[in-house]
């Protein structure tokens, strides 16, 4: 059973940090491209960032120069970490492993950026 379990969301000050983690089970990590996508309330889920399998990312102009995203394949974990957040910012975050036509979702994550 294919599991992605993501944790670290939360409740932020603007211009706060946050780290949002992601561990997989039941797949062979290392070949899988891993992302972070978000959903904010009435929105439709946009891709945030992504890291392919031997390391190279991309950012979403919302988030590029504010966020980092990176893996350990020897842990299973893709983590995306992000700074100077904006309440613009809240939204759930959700996870994504794909490989060729399989792709898998975890159940999401809530942050929320409020003073």
């Amino acid at each position: 059973q294919v599991q992605l379990v993501e944790s670290g969301g939360g409740l932020v000050q603007p211009g706060g940090s946050l780290g949002l983690s992601c561990v997989a089970s039941g797949i062979s990590f290392n070949p899988y491209a891993m992302a972070w996508y978000r959903q904010a309330p009435g929105k439709q889920r946009e891709l945030v960032a992504t890291i392919a399998s031997g390391g190279s990312t991309n950012y979403a102009d919302a988030v590029k120069g504010r966020s980092t995203i990176s893996r350990d394949n020897a842990k299973n974990t893709v983590v995306l970490q992000m700074n100077s957040l904006k309440p613009e910012d809240t939204a759930v975050y959700y996870c994504n492993a794909r490989f060729v036509s399989r792709q898998y979702w975890g159940q999401g994550t809530q942050v929320t950026v409020s003073s």
